[in-house]
């Protein structure tokens, strides 16, 4: 089991960047495939990003695609988000979650996880 934690939200305007980080703690991280989702106020949970157990797999929703990149450091159980190019829309709560599957359709589906995170906020001014 692992419990996660994200850091890294802020206020940026505009066309700025952020990194966000989710941290695990536990020794099974490498077991889990890894995934970002938002949540913007009125809205549902949306997935944004979601990276393989090795890292050698990622997937984006069009949304972010070409603008957002995940990545994973398995030694430092921490999964990364850097996020470019930020446009108001990206407001948001950011939520990693972790689950113990390949990469499939399924995984933008948010009961499909069992793990979450507290989320961290991000907010992009026009």
């Amino acid at each position: 089991q692992v419990q996660l934690a994200e850091s890294g939200g802020g206020l940026v305007q505009a066309g700025g960047s952020l990194r966000l980080s989710c941290t695990a703690s536990g020794r099974t991280f490498s077991n889990y495939m890894i995934s970002w989702f938002r949540q913007a106020p009125g809205n549902e949970r949306e997935f944004a990003a979601a990276i393989s157990r090795g890292g050698g797999n990622t997937y984006y929703a069009d949304s972010v695609k070409g603008r957002f990149t995940i990545s994973r450091d398995n030694a430092k159980n921490t999964v990364y988000l850097q996020m470019n190019s930020l446009k108001p829309e990206d407001t948001a709560v950011y939520y990693c979650a972790a689950r113990i599957a390949l990469f499939d359709s399924s995984s933008q589906d948010t009961t499909r996880y069992g793990r979450w995170g507290q989320g961290t906020q991000v907010t992009v001014s026009s």
